[in-house]
């Protein structure tokens, strides 16, 4: 998620909230790999989740939507190394 977030960041997470397109979200992938994306719209049968590095990583470009109910929160802050609201 460079440039928004770095390995190792610290983020406060509101687990169950309703997504809106644009926040960054935690997801479970089919496969069981949890990830941080930034949720782009919401399509029949769930989510479309992009990394804000293209180049690197895994969304759903490469697994496909991910279903409403595998995405388990809503990130609002980073909390460390610098706290900021996302």
């Amino acid at each position: 998620m460079l440039p928004t977030l770095a390995p190792g960041d610290r983020l406060v997470l509101r687990h169950r909230a309703k997504p809106r397109p644009g926040r960054v979200v935690v997801a479970r992938f089919a496969d069981g790999t949890v990830a941080v994306k930034r949720a782009v719209e919401v399509r029949a049968d769930g989510w479309w989740l992009l990394s804000d590095n293209p180049d690197e990583g895994v969304d759903s470009r490469h697994r496909g939507v991910v279903p409403a109910t595998d995405v388990v929160g809503v990130v609002l802050a980073r909390l460390w190394p610098r706290p900021r609201r996302l």
